[in-house]
């Protein structure tokens, strides 16, 4: 699967679990660190848990398993790395705080909604 097909997947998922203000951020040539962006944001510390579990265990189904998380278990920002994929699931106020929509202003950017 291609990089921007994992993380439309990723954002897919996040969908499903409604999350909402779902984007993919292309931030290829801006970034050391990955190709794309997923974020996604939740309305309680539970729902950004809840998230974070439906992408990890579809994208497990597919056979990609995350290489480093973090925030699992305060779920004010879960962060799962899977390389050239980095998803982002938020807790609304701390990704406002955060703002890395604006961070990364100059990423072409798609936003996912339920179909």
């Amino acid at each position: 699967m291609s990089a921007l097909a994992l993380a439309r997947k990723a954002g897919r998922l996040a969908l499903s679990k409604k999350g909402f203000e779902v984007k993919v951020m292309r931030v290829k040539g801006l970034s050391s660190v990955c190709d794309y962006f997923v974020i996604a944001s939740g309305e309680a510390d539970m729902h950004v848990k809840a998230i974070a579990q439906a992408v990890d265990e579809g994208l497990l189904k597919e056979g990609y398993r995350p290489n480093h998380c973090e925030g699992v278990k305060e779920g004010n920002w879960i962060l799962l790395d899977y390389i050239d994929v980095v998803v982002h699931i938020f807790y609304e106020p701390t990704r406002r705080f955060y703002a890395l929509e604006k961070l990364w202003g100059d990423a072409p950017v798609e936003e996912l909604a339920d179909n």
